[in-house]
């Protein structure tokens, strides 16, 4: 009797053992497949975004969107280049309004004329081509002001048109994509002669990527054509201010 006590016992322990070296067995297998799960999904969770950016670019034929990249390339060096001219051109038109008037008063026309000759800016320009006719009479210095206020706007304006184009071209550019990768799209379809949603979707895909690209380029670059048309507006009025300015000064100084 004491003997298969012993033995029961005996396999109880046996099966108990068995039961748990197969729970951790299955605990470790477990805990490893999660393991190997979350450092595989680590890397596309911490794809960083120029990592992203670029994946997209090559997902979205690197022909259409090299082709808007130029665009945005381009219009941001035209737009840059204006910015800057602009902002030299920017005067301070009382100021030098109040020293060409203190200098006709004292010196004369030469020395209005030297001192416009040391300010920059088309208005200051306006100013020297106005003064150098004064021996004329007051209508010669009012066309050489219209004359010359013209191709100072004329060299504001410069370039400018080229942003506009870029503008326009970047998604329509996005838009010839999709309509290539419609095609392409249809063509695979065509091809396989059933309609099965993986054969769409690299199509479809690389359409939305080149609009999405070339619209994203559009608002760029009208951000900065709207900047520049402002500033050039906030000359060319300072350049009709200073023109009228110029003719009463003069009109005062015949007097």
């Amino acid at each position: 009797m004491k003997r298969l006590f012993s033995i029961l016992a005996i396999s109880g322990m046996m099966a108990f053992g068995t039961a748990n070296a197969t729970t951790n067995v299955n605990t470790t297998a477990v805990t490893t497949v999660a393991s190997m799960t979350q450092d595989e999904a680590a890397p596309a969770e911490e794809l960083g975004f120029h990592q992203e950016l670029k994946k997209r670019f090559i997902e979205g034929n690197p022909g259409f969107m090299g082709i808007v990249l130029l665009c945005l390339i381009l219009g941001l060096a035209i737009a840059i280049e204006r910015i800057i001219f602009l902002n030299l051109s920017t005067t301070n038109t009382k100021k030098l309004t109040q020293d060409v008037e203190d200098a006709l008063s004292s010196g004369g026309v030469d020395a209005a004329k030297e001192v416009c000759r040391n300010t920059k800016g088309p208005v200051a320009s306006i100013y020297y081509q106005g003064l150098d006719r004064t021996d004329e009479g007051l209508e010669a210095v009012e066309k050489a002001v219209v004359a010359y206020g013209g191709v100072q706007m004329g060299q504001l304006e410069k370039n400018v048109s080229w942003i506009s184009l870029f503008i326009a071209l970047a998604p329509m550019l996005g838009f010839m994509g999709t309509v290539i990768g419609m095609i392409q799209a249809f063509d695979k379809i065509e091809a396989a002669g059933d309609m099965q949603p993986s054969l769409v979707a690299g199509g479809i895909k690389v359409a939305l990527l080149t609009t999405v690209f070339g619209l994203v380029v559009a608002i760029i670059l009208q951000i900065f054509y709207n900047y520049i048309i402002a500033k050039i507006d906030s000359i060319v009025n300072d350049m009709e201010d200073a023109s009228i300015t110029l003719m009463d000064l003069l009109i005062r100084q015949k007097k």
